[in-house]
């Protein structure tokens, strides 16, 4: 075997030993390339530039790590599947790196901490700077030398924990190892202490559900920020709940209005699920695990049903030490209940509900899931009355993120953040233990890398986030909080979440081996959406699959989601796809910080812009049309002149790359619509987020422009606000404002 190997790994090394000059980018165009990939890519479709990390004085002054703690080859071959995946997609690289911190001196409250701290400078100010020495070559052979699969099997072994949920104990013992990993790697470690409002289920009044007069089930499970009161209304069987089931169900006669919709999980977020169900009227919706194979059939089911990330009580701004904002709350906050139900509580094996027991007309065949008999399914009719009582409070908690920084030698104040969640509503073995382990080795094994010699030029920042799994929250808030400055200083995020959750598989075609790959458009549940939609930073998540019919690792939400589970979906192989997960993301990461420009190409947008031209060009007349090209034609010219710039351009010249890099970092942040509020929009891109100031809310409004409600007043506006928000991040993008071209 070791010849196809050695083979792979030449051709791989090929492919990042590409002059500094050159540019690769996340390709964020959307791609299908087949059900059955292997490795999925989750990434920012189409998007790279931007970043930024707290300054001094910006740090939660509240408790700092140092002074109070928180509460209480088979291996190199999946190495070199990972990272040709990162070729094959055509992504980040690009590196930073860290000269020796000192430990974090903290504060108490009130109290300044220190920020990042520059590299020694002289008595002028001059920064004295160790030019890096080592080529791409050595780097990538020095990290794959740092990680092992034993090293993550005993730092797996010592994350795993059934009870983690956010703000708990177990989360703060989870917090404050992580926190004394980071201590004893001089990492000046810092803590961000948020207080913010989960909810959760009541202690003394259960949730429950009733099938008519009789309480069918008091599930454990729960949908945090669900309406709470009492429901009943008909019961309608509506698949996966995407809008074109319901609009399926419209079709054939079934009004929803007032209906209890019943649901199984998949394809969409359970956000989404609810969201979608309030549109048609919907009083109340049930959500049911169906999940292949053998598993326990009383299996609970977890999630949240916010339509966005963060703290919902303080949309737009951090919750930072009790701080008293007007009464507010998020406008992604259902207003109908949303509870869980296990398999068994469906199929009335121990009552009198099933799913069998439904009348009305036969699902259609794409309704059928595998959970009963085929021709069981129904969609209901009007004798099927379901009750749904749902007593959920919400909890002010206090929740802690922990950060690490190992700090570049030349750009110290430019960052690329990796981060994992910590928290879990369960044990949460792929989706926070994995990513947890990955942040903490990687942390390890690139300040091993800085005591051998390695320089990278900036900075990358090492982030433990808690409250995950109540929708992004620890993330969003700090994000919410350094909203002024993350922008100019934050170049990429990486997340680790669920990077492992499946067996890799691979074939061999004339001794290369081949790992296949699909793409998929970032969703509001990644990890890393709020830091592309909500903060404008470029932001890539990734994750190892199985290679089945339906690669996503079905245990998510759930107690399943154990490390013997993951062993099982893995071959027996976590620790050796954990290394390989660590490789992808180490490379990606320390590229970014080691090359001289970044490699984040931001001409792939030009194509992408072309593309909803051609759509809306489909739509709009000659005369309205016209300031919508220029815009596009001004950016695409402003990404060659930068191109060009970059090639023509003295790349030992400290300040000149130090200008490219800025505006390239601008790009991702420039295309936030500048017209909205953060606080009402927060996904205010206008290519990956929600709202009337995205080109996907202007195409659609196109699309009903002859319709009697179409109104050509917003249309006109949507139009002109978009057009100058791609012309402003065309006229950033050209550079010095005394070298630009209006062309508009």
């Amino acid at each position: 075997m070791s010849g196809p190997i050695n083979h792979a790994r030449a051709k791989i090394s090929k492919i990042f030993n590409g002059e500094p000059q050159s540019y690769t980018r996340f390709n964020l165009a959307p791609n299908t390339d087949g059900d059955n990939s292997q490795v999925e890519v989750k990434l920012s479709t189409e998007v790279e530039e931007e970043l930024d990390v707290p300054e001094a004085g910006h740090r939660h002054a509240g408790r700092s790590p140092a002074r109070t703690q928180l509460c209480t080859s088979r291996n190199m071959f999946y190495m070199a599947l990972g990272v040709l995946l990162i070729f094959v997609t055509g992504y980040l690289v690009g590196y930073m790196t860290h000269q020796k911190p000192m430990p974090s001196q903290g504060s108490a409250e009130g109290v300044e901490c220190p920020s990042l701290q520059l590299a020694d400078s002289n008595d002028e100010g001059v920064v004295n700077v160790p030019e890096p020495t080592l080529d791409w070559n050595d780097i990538t052979g020095m990290l794959r030398s740092k990680l092992s699969s034993s090293a993550f099997v005993q730092t797996l072994s010592e994350f795993s924990s059934e009870n983690h949920q956010a703000g708990s104990q177990g989360d703060e013992v989870l917090a404050n190892k992580v926190l004394g990993i980071f201590s004893s790697l001089r990492m000046n470690p810092w803590n961000d202490e948020h207080y913010v409002q989960l909810q959760m289920p009541s202690r003394n009044d259960m949730n429950k559900v009733f099938f008519g007069s009789e309480e069918v089930g008091s599930p454990q499970g729960y949908l945090a920020y669900s309406a709470p009161g009492v429901k009943q209304g008909r019961v309608v069987y509506a698949n996966y709940g995407r809008v074109e089931d319901l609009k399926y169900l419209q079709d054939v006669g079934i009004n929803l209005n007032g209906t209890v919709v019943l649901l199984r999980t998949g394809k969409i977020s359970l956000a989404e699920k609810v969201a979608n169900a309030a549109k048609f009227a919907a009083v109340a919706v049930l959500i049911y695990p169906e999940i292949p194979g053998n598993y326990d059939l009383n299996t609970e089911l977890y999630g949240h049903v916010h339509f966005g990330t963060g703290d919902p009580y303080t949309p737009g701004f951090p919750s930072f030490n009790h701080t008293q904002f007007p009464p507010s709350k998020s406008s992604g906050l259902p207003e109908i209940l949303a509870q869980t139900i296990t398999a068994n509580v469906l199929l009335g094996l121990k009552l009198n509900f099933s799913i069998m027991k439904m009348g009305g007309k036969d699902a259609p065949v794409n309704f059928k899931g595998k959970l009963i008999d085929f021709d069981s399914y129904k969609l209901g009719d009007s004798n099927n009355i379901v009750k749904v009582v749902v007593k959920n409070n919400e909890v002010d908690t206090r929740i802690h993120n922990i950060f690490g920084v190992i700090k570049g030698f030349v750009d110290p104040d430019r960052y690329v953040v990796i981060g994992a969640q910590r928290d879990s509503f369960s044990w949460g073995y792929a989706k926070s233990t994995v990513g947890t382990s990955l942040l903490v080795e990687l942390a390890k094994a690139i300040t091993e890398m800085i005591k051998a010699g390695f320089r990278p030029r900036r900075s990358i920042v090492f982030a433990s986030w808690s409250a995950g799994d109540f929708g992004s929250i620890g993330s969003t808030e700090w994000l919410e909080g350094y909203l002024a400055s993350l922008d100019r200083k934050a170049f990429t995020y990486i997340s680790l979440d669920g990077a492992v959750s499946g067996m890799l598989k691979c074939i061999t075609e004339d001794q290369v081996y081949v790992a296949s790959f699909v793409l998929e458009p970032m969703k509001m549940e990644d990890g890393a959406y709020p830091f592309l939609a909500f903060s404008g930073i470029p932001s890539i998540s990734f994750r190892f699959v199985s290679d089945e019919a339906s690669p996503h690792y079905k245990y998510f939400g759930t107690p399943l989601d154990t490390k013997d589970r993951l062993d099982i979906a893995t071959g027996q192989k976590v620790g050796d796809f954990c290394v390989s997960a660590a490789q992808v993301a180490g490379q990606m990461a320390l590229r970014l910080v080691h090359d001289h420009l970044l490699r984040l190409d931001v001409t792939t947008y030009t194509s992408f812009l072309r593309k909803h031209v051609a759509k809306i060009n489909m739509n709009l007349n000659h005369f309205w049309l016209v300031g919508w090209l220029f815009s596009v034609g001004s950016y695409s010219r402003a990404a060659d002149d930068l191109l060009n710039d970059a090639q023509n351009s003295d790349l030992e010249d400290e300040e000149t790359c130090r200008k490219i890099n800025d505006r390239i970092m601008r790009v991702e942040h420039n295309l936030l619509s500048p017209y909205v509020s953060p606080r009402d929009v927060p996904f205010r891109h206008i290519l990956f987020g929600f709202g009337n100031y995205t080109l996907t809310a202007l195409e659609d409004h196109l699309k009903n422009l002859k319709t009697p409600e179409a109104d050509t007043d917003l249309l006109r506006n949507q139009l002109a606000l978009t057009t100058w928000t791609i012309q402003s991040c065309a006229n950033d993008l050209a550079g010095d404002v005394w070298v630009l071209d209006n062309m508009v």
